[in-house]
């Protein structure tokens, strides 16, 4: 186990935020490590101010029932029309908030529990054995880390991320051979190439 020392809210006169960044950050641990670390309060760099919370409220920017676009991929590859709406909710989607929820897309249930179950198995590793994939550098194979932007934005947030690029080519040799028992789906190749496809077609027509 990781041993994080970072400030709560309380100690203000001798609060340094760069360095509980640079401390966190140098842990490779990310916010999982700080929850099995026992952390009874949450740091102060994940924190926001009471003025920035309140200036969000009046413009509605926390919304307490955010409206996440569905987007139903079912019978576009038959129906012409379906496909353009599609298409055209994925752009809107992308433009206006940068994320949206697919829909009957053709990937079974089955591998998608195990993609989660796979990530699941991956941050409940050892610490050490994680600590080989983080990193800063988005353009390495496998990424593990936490908060792209954790230097430059005034909040970092509560989460961790991992991901690792299958297209030109899967990963192989040195990707995760540390950990490939522990997060690499069986399917991954048929779920990828589904989503290339899908994606190609799509951003094609964009």
């Amino acid at each position: 186990m990781t041993t994080i020392d970072l400030a709560s809210d309380s100690g203000e006169q001798s609060y340094d935020r760069t360095s509980e960044l640079k401390a966190f950050d140098d842990s490779k641990a990310g916010v999982k490590g700080l929850v099995d670390a026992g952390i009874t309060e949450i740091p102060r760099i994940f924190i926001r101010p009471q003025e920035t919370s309140e200036k969000s409220s009046k413009s509605g920017g926390n919304s307490e029932n955010p409206s996440v676009p569905i987007i139903d991929l079912g019978g576009i590859q038959r129906d012409p029309a379906k496909r353009k709406e599609a298409i055209e909710r994925m752009r809107r989607a992308s433009e206006t908030l940068g994320f949206f929820q697919v829909v009957n897309h053709g990937v079974p249930v089955t591998v998608m529990e195990e993609m989660k179950e796979g990530v699941r198995r991956f941050y409940e590793q050892d610490d050490e054995a994680k600590k080989v994939f983080y990193t800063r550098d988005i353009m390495r194979k496998v990424v593990y880390n936490s908060n792209f932007d954790l230097y430059t934005a005034s909040v970092a947030n509560w989460r961790d991320t991992f991901f690792s690029y299958m297209a030109p080519s899967p990963l192989a040799g040195g990707g995760l051979s540390l950990s490939q028992n522990a997060c690499v789906v069986k399917d991954d190749e048929a779920v990828c190439n589904f989503l290339i496809s899908s994606s190609t077609s799509s951003l094609t027509v964009i």
